[in-house]
């Protein structure tokens, strides 16, 4: 990502996991862009991080529920359905 900023390829939004020094696992969302002097010559590279480890985590858990509540729904013994505001099913197991 650094390489391609000092060469003036801007990188936007793109995810890393970095470590701490306590070890601890964080994601990260990283923007890079190049920095140009006054003559438009590549001098350096501004990079900007975002922590996305909660975020990432809740992803993960609202997936994992909604497979949990699919394995419930497919394997009951008795008819679940859900309908629509129209009155339509539109959910069934």
């Amino acid at each position: 990502v650094l390489d391609n900023a000092l060469q003036g390829r801007s990188s936007t939004s793109f995810e890393h996991p970095v470590h701490t020094k306590a070890g601890k696992r964080l994601d990260m969302l990283l923007s890079t862009t190049c920095r140009r002097d006054v003559n438009g010559e590549i001098m350096g590279v501004v990079g900007v991080g975002s922590d996305i480890t909660d975020r990432k985590n809740a992803q993960s858990a609202t997936a994992q529920m909604a497979s949990d509540m699919r394995t419930l729904l497919d394997t009951l013994n008795v008819l679940v359905f859900g309908i629509d505001t129209e009155g339509r099913v539109n959910e069934w197991n």
